[in-house]
């Protein structure tokens, strides 16, 4: 048996385009891909001339990367290869005049809580620190 066959039980592969699109808004879908508990991963796609149909709110940020095409975030653009970060307690309503592809995650705000609260019990209960 060789090393690639030993892993392959752990190991998942998806063609992006066979996953089924969830639509958002006009021109927007979102993929959903399989993750870890507690971390949402996605592919976003936009239509040319399309926005993104709310303000999206971000409680434990957000990250992306532009696969293709280009992006805007207010006043600035983003195109293909470009890495975009947004801090906890940020929001954005993204558009696009091109059309984009976006991959990207965020934590989940119930499973950060939960680590959160976990890490505070431990601190508390440490009795190392007297």
């Amino acid at each position: 048996m060789g090393r690639l066959d030993a892993i392959a039980p752990l190991l998942q592969a998806s063609a992006i385009d066979d996953i089924h699109p969830i639509r958002i808004g006009p021109g927007c879908t979102r993929r959903d891909l399989a993750s870890d508990p507690g971390v949402r991963v996605w592919v976003v796609d936009m239509a040319p001339d399309s926005s993104w149909p709310y303000v999206d709110d971000h409680d434990t940020g957000e990250h992306y990367y532009v696969v293709s095409g280009e992006v805007i975030e207010g006043h600035a653009r983003y195109g293909a290869g470009t890495y975009v970060r947004f801090l906890p307690g940020s929001s954005h309503r993204p558009r696009t005049e091109s059309g984009v592809r976006l991959f990207g995650f965020n934590l989940d705000p119930a499973a950060v809580g939960a680590a959160r609260e976990a890490a505070n019990r431990a601190h508390r209960f440490n009795s190392s620190q007297g």
